[in-house]
């Protein structure tokens, strides 16, 4: 029996989960695909049966259904170093990968670093080295 989630489920699940959004895989009740807990992957879009499809990092394209499986979202922060911008799955990730540059530059590149860094703790969302 097919079980479809009231439309107001399905429009709450849409709003959390937009496209983008990375997700870390919480379970999976699928017979025919193992997709172990912990993977991470990037929401493709939600269904109208409320099933997140997600782009997996393993190279899986595989649905999170409503009511079977589940799924986090991820914290994500977004730094911006030299006009390239990398979305990191943690603050943590992104606070140590600045840490170890700025203990490995000087100059221009170690103010880069810091700077990033800084607004990085301070709980920014996107941090740049940019000057505003």
């Amino acid at each position: 029996v097919m079980f479809f989630p009231p439309r107001n489920i399905v429009e709450k699940v849409k709003e959390e989960y937009p496209t983008g959004t990375r997700v870390e895989l919480v379970e999976l009740n699928d017979p025919y695909r193992q997709i172990e807990k912990g993977t991470r992957g990037t929401v493709s879009c939600v269904d109208d049966t409320a099933t997140i499809h997600v782009d997996w990092d393993n190279g899986c394209h595989l649905g999170v259904v409503y009511g079977e499986d589940s799924c986090k979202k991820l914290k994500t922060v977004k730094t911006v170093c030299y006009g390239e911008e990398q979305v990191w799955d943690s603050r943590e990730e992104a606070c140590a990968f600045f840490l170890m540059g700025m203990a490995a530059s000087d100059g221009a590149e170690n103010q880069r670093y810091t700077k990033i860094y800084t607004e990085l703790m301070m709980g920014n969302d996107v941090c740049t080295d940019e000057e505003r």
